[in-house]
């Protein structure tokens, strides 16, 4: 019976987590993680990634109280990197939701890339979100990459790219981005590990099991 309870509240939380990542519409934006399947070949924890979906979500809320309907943010954590975009009516704004971000537990470093701008059209963002989907299919087609390793968030053209990878898939990954239609500025925020990190990190595969 405890089993039973355990396993419907961690699909009550990957569902909460799938709802969140559909919220384009309002003012503030999450980030969201794909949970899920991805747990397994995610380059974090799964306790990382559960940090990384509270810290989008306590982070909104927190900006939401803060400036209400003021501006257009989204809030992307990964392994407790918090990325900031869109856009805020002030310079002010800008460094009032840096600060509301930083108080929130487990945020470990934030990139602050709020644009001071009105906020962006319906068809500059749906613009975005295309974008996005034609970043991440390059990056599953290129097979000498895991697509699953990059979190990829697009905001008025400029690409941003998250993750835990080489050098050798910045390098590669950027190279696809920076040839994908509608892609005007590509922007890293990667961490770098090193190529034995990444063969530690990688699921190991059956005798018989190809990488696709």
């Amino acid at each position: 019976m405890k089993s039973s309870l355990q396993q419907l509240s961690f699909k009550l939380l990957l569902a909460t987590a799938c709802v969140a990542s559909l919220s384009a519409c309002f003012p503030v934006v999450l980030g969201g993680a794909m949970m899920g399947g991805l747990v397994a070949v995610d380059r974090r924890t799964a306790g990382t990634q559960l940090e990384d979906e509270g810290i989008e979500l306590r982070a909104s809320s927190r900006v939401r109280d803060n400036l209400g309907d003021r501006g257009h943010i989204n809030i992307t954590s990964y392994n407790r990197q918090v990325l900031l975009t869109g856009e805020v009516p002030s310079a002010q704004d800008k460094q009032l939701v840096e600060q509301v971000v930083s108080q929130v537990a487990n945020v470990r470093v934030i990139v602050n890339a709020l644009a001071v701008l009105g906020n962006t059209t319906l068809t500059q963002r749906t613009s975005d979100t295309l974008t996005t989907g034609r970043v991440k299919a390059g990056l599953v087609d290129e097979k000498e990459l895991y697509a699953s390793a990059f979190k990829v968030v697009t905001e008025r053209g400029t690409t941003y790219l998250m993750g835990r990878v080489t050098q050798r898939e910045a390098e590669l990954a950027t190279e696809v981005v920076r040839g994908t239609n509608g892609v005007q500025k590509v922007v890293r925020v990667l961490e770098i590990i090193s190529e034995a990190e990444l063969q530690s990190l990688l699921p190991k595969p059956a005798a018989n099991e190809v990488k696709q």
